[in-house]
């Protein structure tokens, strides 16, 4: 049985450079990974009007794809078989949620550098409360 690996991403260039470190370390890594974006949408639209939320979301979707499709051909450039996921919600919530219940081995994710460890424990990164919040061990980039 393949180990399952979810890889959290989004438009950062924390995201680019995990993207870049896994194909570096390519030999390391099964051959089947799992690229998820999650969509916040639980503040981006309060202040827009409820007959124009349905259009951003799907521009949203539509972009979310894109950023997806580009990453995805890097690493299958590098011999990768890719599944893409797209969700909505909190990221935050989201993504342990995904990794527990879908039984992944393994969660990859970048960490934003240069935010200091004092805004961390304030207010916390998502890398830093997914690493709490799932069952899988997570390879911190």
């Amino acid at each position: 049985m393949e180990t399952k690996i979810l890889i959290p991403v989004n438009d950062s260039p924390t995201t680019q450079r995990t993207i870049e470190d896994i194909v570096i370390y390519k030999d390391r890594f099964p051959q089947q990974l799992v690229l998820l974006h999650v969509i916040n949408d639980q503040l981006a639209y309060r202040m827009i009007p409820d007959f124009q939320i349905e259009m951003v979301r799907e521009n949203a979707e539509k972009a979310a794809l894109q950023r997806l499709e580009l990453l995805a051909q890097k690493l299958r450039e590098a011999g990768f078989t890719i599944e893409l996921r797209l969700e909505f919600g909190a990221p935050r919530r989201v993504i342990p949620q995904i990794a527990n219940e879908e039984g992944f081995q393994l969660l990859v994710i970048g960490r934003k550098t240069g935010s200091g460890e004092i805004r961390d424990v304030l207010f916390g990164s998502v890398a830093n409360f997914i690493l709490h919040h799932v069952k899988c061990p997570v390879l911190l980039f």
